[in-house]
């Protein structure tokens, strides 16, 4: 069973290969075309597919687009209501759903060779689901599992809740748009100066700096109903606080305090809603998807604060998922059981010899050292900056150490330095990677291992003063765990890294620079190189000094 998994209505198109249960390959269309979440998530640009991406699948795995069985693509347009029908105010999406209507047609001209009527439209949040509870670590022992999803809108709705037995989902409960918990958060994004569909994880760092106190007047337009549903309606933001025109640079506390009080109601939301699952599925396990469930804040309140002995959350949480999630439905729908997804690491990748001649042929000196831990560790033990391209690329927002930018993170000042290098915002915090083995020596309140970056954890406050670089104000940390297994060579560089300062955690932040999408490719990795005042870059096994660039020659 060859199914190629296709998200392109909305926001982050993106394509992933599903064949015989394994998958094969998934990848985002903005790593191709350098445009950050591929386009923006308007009626006019729903026509749009992540051409790139899907070629790049069939070509990963030596398939034509004949020789596919399925194309399973991630909305259902047949389930869909006329936005006025909704309460949604967008006159032009009937223009979205009439292109949604059209997608067999559409893929069928992207891909010669394909049959239109293998194209098979997937609920959007069944797709969300499938990629969670279909893809999970759990999902090849046979446990039912719960699955909780919200995100801005799909067909009808915001919100589902279920349960998977067998690769067969049982929907428990759906709320209704306009209610919805994401269409709250990416108002506030707009009404804060930042772009909506694209900077929520932005509003998700600046609560930490504010206090809550709009609180009691948000939980009037903004609760859960003890149902299964709840009601999220935008209130005015302007009565609790001025817009806040883009680009500004200082953020008085007003903002942050906004900020805080709606992360504080949405998680309050989010917890009721999966207590009320539990108490309808007594499982033990919930997994969940959804772009609200980027927010690892939410995440860590959710396993903090339910009855779910394990919490997994999709990598891919945000509509990117679907593809991989719409693929994993089609198949479980024809019998056929999926693998887990052992690895968020499924985009390209190119072999050892490969690097070495794009780094001919771009004239960089480089070296490959007999033991690149030691010399990436001595790099980042001097206070240097390190750029790390390695193995196959993330699929799904977080660096997980393919497409890294690593840093010492005992000088607190590494903060600022790593924000001014990307061009970010001096509120966002970066993140720890750290052995599995020793994470909770250092860190606590969260699952370990936290394989994908999606909970927060709080140091420890011994640990505070040692590693101050990646200690959010709040005193948390969002973490990644590293094991030998799936990381081999961060593994190495962290005990190496270890020998020689006595910490064994190193930042670790996405590697792109403010406004771009994360380094993809070779030529991705020497741009930015080239661009950023970075001190080295490991590429594969190979190891390029900034102090080297004009000594000449290369091997």
């Amino acid at each position: 069973m060859r199914v190629l998994g296709v998200n392109a209505l909305f926001h982050d198109p993106s394509a992933a290969l599903v064949v015989d249960g394994r998958i094969v390959a998934a990848a985002e269309e903005e790593r191709f075309s350098r445009r950050k979440h591929g386009k923006r998530p308007v009626p006019f640009s729903a026509w749009e597919l992540p051409d790139r991406a899907m070629a790049w699948c069939l070509e990963e795995a030596g398939l034509a687009p004949g020789d596919l069985d399925a194309v399973a693509y991630s909305f259902d347009p047949s389930l869909a209501k006329p936005a006025e029908d909704m309460g949604l105010n967008d006159p032009w999406d009937h223009l979205r759903l009439r292109y949604a209507e059209s997608a067999p047609g559409f893929l069928a001209a992207s891909l010669p060779g394909l049959d239109r009527e293998k194209v098979r439209f997937v609920p959007h949040h069944v797709a969300h689901a499938a990629s969670a509870a279909l893809a999970g670590p759990f999902s090849g022992d046979g446990r039912p599992c719960s699955v909780l999803v919200l995100d801005g809108r799909g067909e009808q709705a915001s919100h589902l809740a279920g349960r998977y037995e067998h690769g067969r989902l049982e929907t428990l409960a759906a709320q209704s748009l306009p209610h919805s918990l994401g269409l709250v958060y990416e108002s506030l994004t707009t009404h804060l100066g930042f772009l909506h569909s694209s900077d929520e994880y932005k509003v998700m760092a600046l609560a930490s700096y504010g206090r809550p106190v709009h609180l009691e007047r948000l939980r009037e337009h903004i609760h859960a109903t003890g149902d299964g549903g709840f009601v999220a309606l935008a209130p005015d933001w302007s009565e609790l606080v001025p817009a806040r025109a883009g680009g500004e640079t200082d953020w008085p506390a007003p903002y942050a305090d906004l900020a805080c009080s709606v992360q504080a109601v949405v998680e309050e939301v989010l917890v009721d809603l999966a207590q009320w699952l539990h108490s309808v599925t007594g499982d033990s396990t919930l997994a969940m998807a959804g772009g609200t469930a980027l927010n690892c804040v939410a995440n860590s309140r959710i396993w903090r604060g339910t009855a779910f002995d394990d919490v997994w959350v999709q990598p891919a949480a945000g509509d990117a998922g679907t593809a991989l999630g719409a693929a994993l439905q089609v198949t479980a729908d024809d019998d056929a059981p999926a693998d887990p997804m052992a690895t968020a690491a499924l985009g390209r990748g190119w072999s050892d010899d490969e690097l070495a001649g794009w780094l001919r042929a771009a004239a960089v000196p480089f070296t490959t050292p007999d033991d690149l831990a030691a010399a990436a560790a001595d790099v980042l033990a001097s206070d240097g900056v390190l750029a790390w391209f390695d193995g196959r690329s993330e699929f799904g927002p977080r660096a997980l150490g393919h497409r890294s930018l690593m840093a010492h993170p005992g000088r607190a000042s590494n903060l600022e330095r790593l924000n001014d290098v990307k061009g970010r915002e001096q509120f966002r915090p970066v993140a720890p990677m750290v052995l599995a083995e020793r994470a909770a020596q250092i860190f606590s309140d969260g699952p370990i291992p936290s394989p994908y970056m999606l909970f927060v954890h709080s140091v420890d406050p011994a640990w505070r003063d040692r590693i101050p670089a990646v200690v959010h104000v709040d005193g948390t940390a969002r973490i990644q765990t590293i094991d030998d297994a799936t990381t081999p060579r961060v593994a190495a560089l962290l005990r190496a890294f270890e020998s020689r300062t006595g910490l064994p955690v190193v930042v670790n932040t996405s590697l792109n620079t403010a406004g771009r999408p994360m380094v993809d490719d070779p030529r991705d990795a020497l741009e930015l190189f080239g661009s950023a005042p970075v001190d080295a870059l490991v590429l594969g096994p190979h190891f390029v000094r900034r102090s080297d660039l004009f000594a000449g020659g290369s091997r």
